[in-house]
């Protein structure tokens, strides 16, 4: 059915639909997470406590089992994204052009790659020298006994933000490719961006030591330099799609002036039949 015969009642029946199968598919992937919910956290609990025969403790009868719920839900919820964002595609892709469409297409599985990488940057780089840092910070005078919902909420944190942070070239070139910024003004703004870089790594990052600081600031900044290359190709991208729908403006204002004058030229006719009797 074409979305402009759709009516009010069409598109809401749609959106029902698949809310129904994204819940559905929700509910699926949290039974699953939760099936294989020792695996979950022995794979958490691997970068800090994988080389060591410790364990966090729980201090609170339900703390175990508030983690647990946490864990699955979170990753129910990233094992189902990719069907969520292709329902949210599907469901406003009629009132996209082509060309929208197929840069969604582009750019989903980018998304999910990118956020991917972040979140292992911050599993397998970053967490384990910052864990080190904090578990060993003044060692000499308590006994540190971390708790299970502190650790899984920091190692959680980190790859959230990481995933997110990994998004910025993609951003920077959507941006781009819509005509909202420019390589020029992202290069103008690149000392602004390294001071941004280190504030952002002083907030995502537990620890205040500098080396843990510099291990996720200076990705940043390699990101955004990437992202100022893939603005250049959004740019031009964008430019040449101007330059098509030109073209395609001038040959339709050429057809319309051609076929006004052919029918101009069909109405001359009977009217130099007429003149000359016949």
């Amino acid at each position: 059915m074409a979305s402009e015969a759709m009516t009010l009642r069409d598109h809401l029946d749609e959106l029902r639909k698949r809310l129904m199968f994204t819940v559905v598919f929700l509910v699926l992937t949290v039974i699953s997470a939760f099936l294989f919910r020792d695996l979950l956290l022995e794979f958490l609990l691997e970068p800090g406590y994988g080389s060591t025969d410790d364990r966090p403790i729980a201090t609170e009868v339900l703390e175990t089992v508030g983690v647990i719920f946490k864990v699955t839900l979170m990753t129910g919820f990233v094992a189902a994204l990719p069907v969520i964002l292709y329902q949210v595609i599907m469901f406003i892709s009629p009132g996209l052009t082509r060309r929208e469409r197929a840069y969604l297409y582009v750019l989903l599985p980018a998304v999910l790659v990118a956020f991917a990488s972040g979140a292992a940057f911050a599993y397998f780089v970053l967490f384990p020298p910052a864990f080190q840092f904090l578990s060993e910070f003044g060692i000499e005078h308590v006994n540190p006994e971390i708790r299970i919902s502190s650790y899984v909420g920091v190692i959680v944190s980190l790859m959230f933000w990481m995933g997110v942070v990994f998004q910025i070239p993609l951003v920077l070139f959507t941006l781009a490719r819509f005509g909202v910024v420019t390589p020029r003004l992202l290069s103008q703004f690149r000392r602004f961006a390294i001071v941004l870089a280190f504030i952002a790594a002083a907030i995502i990052t537990p620890t205040f030591d500098p080396v843990n600081q510099v291990l996720v600031a200076v990705p940043i900044i390699i990101l955004y330099e990437l992202g100022i290359i893939l603005a250049r190709m959004g740019q031009r991208l964008r430019k040449g799609a101007a330059a098509s729908d030109a073209r395609i403006g001038r040959r339709g204002r050429l057809a319309r002036l051609s076929a006004a004058l052919h029918i101009c030229k069909f109405w001359r006719w009977p009217s130099r039949f007429w003149k000359r009797g016949g």
